[in-house]
């Protein structure tokens, strides 16, 4: 980022404005316009996709007539294509004219596809629709991060990526919540169309924030060097030390349904399947917000302390809430397992993004946020059908000691990171 800018610049409206320590060019706020439409774009978008996202069983096995196997191969072969898609958007990032045309494009892609679902004739089209929009989703996410660094100053990138997660967190809330609403109103089929009006406004906010970015007077110019991911340049150095903490902890992140699953389990007994099974969806909310609500605090540890230190802090708390689920116990316990996760996603989340702003040299930046996706999606696959295969052959309770395992392995390796690398 270069220039300097008046008290009244970016500043969007009715948002209020906080100023970090002054100096050699005076105060700088990190809640830009390009900030807040980039955070903005999250919350949309994740409105609009949940919808989908929670009628999917709904309408696929329900309405189709498919079997519970298509819900499975369907979303697992999103999955795939988000991961490898990320890479890919990752070496358009690195660009930065076409990491703006690949954000603002992949936003409303996704929206679009994930709105047509609802048109739907056969199984087959959904799993075609529902491939197509998650990896519109996972080509964005290097060039969104990617513009979140261009557009908040460097101290405060942990303030900006945790403003992003919460906006994230929240639309995850949210979304929910609209797709009730819309099926009473439209019914299923009405609900997920209408979905694509929240995605095409996250395409606008963000072409709005890439205009104001550009309005700054560093707009890029074009290049035509080859489209790449640099892997080697990332994977290099502190950066390359730092990705080997997060993949230890993401290949312990499990994903939170069997979180739900772990609850429901404990509570049937007492509760009944409906009672366990409504409980369980409170937990999960409660961990949704939880992560929602330590994002911001997160970034601020991380402006202060260093990303390495709000990173610490979650992973330990997610290995103390491995624990609990593993002992099981009571449901103030399960509750309390929940909380510490939530919190602890909202933690690492934000500074694996710090981190990445920090370490990466601008020229592979967007490969660097394309890793640290990769790692993301490939890492919570392993994760998960790993820790469902011992769930299975085992217990559910030594199950949970693999990812348990795996927080202690990524402060391990952070611990190594830190010594060979003084400094936050």
């Amino acid at each position: 980022m270069s220039g300097s800018r008046s008290r009244g610049e970016d500043a969007p409206p009715g948002v209020p404005v906080e100023g970090l320590p002054t100096g050699a060019r005076g105060p700088r706020r990190w809640l830009t316009r390009g900030v807040f439409g980039i955070a903005l774009a999250s919350f949309l978008s994740d409105l609009g996709h949940e919808v989908p996202t929670a009628l999917l069983p709904s309408f696929l096995v329900g309405m189709l007539g498919a079997p519970a196997a298509a819900l499975g191969l369907v979303e697992g072969a999103a999955d795939a294509l988000a991961g490898a898609a990320k890479l890919a958007g990752g070496a358009l990032a690195d660009d930065p004219a076409r990491r703006r045309a690949t954000a603002v494009g992949s936003y409303a892609t996704t929206a679009v596809l994930s709105g047509l679902i609802g048109a739907a004739g056969a199984p087959w089209q959904v799993g075609v629709l529902r491939g197509g929009a998650w990896a519109a989703r996972g080509l964005r996410t290097p060039a969104r991060n990617a513009l979140l660094a261009e557009a908040a100053p460097p101290a405060a990138y942990g303030r900006a990526y945790g403003f992003e997660r919460a906006m994230d967190n929240l639309g995850a809330i949210a979304g929910p919540l609209l797709g009730v609403a819309l099926v009473a109103a439209l019914g299923i089929r009405g609900a997920i169309l209408a979905s694509a009006a929240p995605g095409l406004l996250a395409a606008a906010a963000v072409f709005d924030a890439v205009r104001h970015i550009r309005a700054r007077g560093d707009a890029p110019r074009r290049t035509t060097r080859r489209v790449r991911p640099r892997i080697g340049a990332v994977l290099r150095g502190t950066l390359g030390r730092t990705m080997a903490a997060i993949a230890a902890f993401e290949v312990g992140n499990v994903a939170a349904t069997l979180l739900i699953l772990r609850a429901t389990e404990v509570f049937e007994p007492d509760r009944g399947a409906r009672g366990a099974a409504a409980l369980g969806l409170v937990l999960y909310t409660g961990y949704n917000l939880a992560a929602t609500l330590a994002s911001v605090p997160a970034g601020r540890l991380a402006d202060r302390r260093g990303p390495r230190v709000a990173f610490a802090l979650g992973a330990w708390l997610f290995l103390l809430a491995y624990l609990a689920f593993a002992a099981g116990g009571s449901g103030l316990v399960l509750a309390a397992a929940f909380v510490l996760a939530g919190v602890g996603i909202g933690c690492v989340e934000t500074a694996e993004h710090a981190a990445v702003a920090r370490l990466a040299p601008p020229p592979v930046q967007g490969s660097a946020f394309g890793v640290l996706g990769a790692a993301q999606s490939l890492g919570n696959l392993l994760a998960s059908s790993i820790t469902g295969i011992l769930w299975t052959t085992l217990a559910p309770g030594a199950a949970f000691l693999w990812p348990a395992g795996w927080m202690a392995a990524s402060l391990a390796l952070l611990a190594l990171a830190a010594q060979r690398t003084p400094g936050p």
